[in-house]
């Protein structure tokens, strides 16, 4: 489990916790950087994300896109799960980065009640 915490101009901001597995191999630094500067976005699209889960995997297959990403993202009273298979696992965070946008932002739109007050 991993926070990354970063202070500027004395202002401490804790990000989104997010908790990386992989299997079979070990992530690198910058790969765990890169998911986390990409899924602190989704805080855009919906404020009330309480951890993300993201499971990296190498396929044993002689395809190019062999490299699997699972984003688990838990929001209160529920949970939302992307399986993206890619050449890299840049590239898989991306597109699961994307579907789990527009599933926010669907389930942001179903929680604003007929009088265009918004509840979440």
């Amino acid at each position: 489990m991993r926070i990354l915490v970063i202070t500027t101009n004395n202002l401490k901001l804790q990000l989104m916790k997010v908790n990386v597995q992989s299997v079979n191999f070990n992530v690198d630094q910058k790969l765990l950087e890169f998911i986390q500067e990409r899924l602190d976005k989704l805080e855009n699209f919906y404020d009330k994300i309480i951890y993300a889960d993201v499971f990296l995997k190498v396929q044993q297959t002689s395809d190019k896109e062999n490299k699997t990403t699972e984003v688990l993202l838990s929001i209160p009273g529920d949970e939302i799960m992307v399986k993206k298979t890619a050449k890299t696992f840049e590239e898989g965070i991306d597109s699961c980065e994307r579907a789990l946008q527009r599933q926010l932002i669907k389930r942001k739109d179903k929680l604003s009640d007929h009088s265009g007050k918004k509840i979440a």
